[in-house]
């Protein structure tokens, strides 16, 4: 089976409420976590919400980074989207949680834009 691309759905648990909550650590860390796995970035978006919290999404080359942050619950949900064979998108998610400082990482890979299993290609088409 091969695919366009590969996408992980990432939640990291018992992360540092400041570091969650610092618009500029935060998108610094992203940026980082980015171009730690070999991406190549095209466009930086951040939003710090009130009274906590911050969104943002990094566009690279090969697709995206994105997070939203819940520091009162020590949370962030992020996904990481790249396609090619280039980038390994379990290096930006390692990097992150260290540098998150999460206690906890699950994830899960989805394979994006599979052509080969023609099965699979009707079974998606409403």
């Amino acid at each position: 089976m091969s695919a366009l691309g590969r996408h992980v759905l990432a939640e990291f648990y018992g992360c540092s409420a400041e570091i969650l909550n610092d618009m500029q650590k935060i998108e610094r860390t992203m940026v980082d976590a980015a171009l730690e796995a070999g991406s190549e970035i095209r466009e930086v978006a951040f939003h710090k919400f009130s009274p906590q919290g911050v969104s943002g999404v990094i566009v690279i080359s090969e697709s995206h980074l994105t997070i939203h942050t819940w520091p009162e619950l020590g949370y962030a949900a992020v996904d990481v989207f790249t396609c090619g064979t280039k980038v390994d998108p379990w290096v930006s998610c390692n990097y992150l949680k260290e540098h998150l400082a999460a206690e906890r990482l699950t994830a899960q890979e989805i394979a994006r834009g599979i052509f080969d299993d023609e099965a699979s290609v009707k079974a998606a088409n409403f």
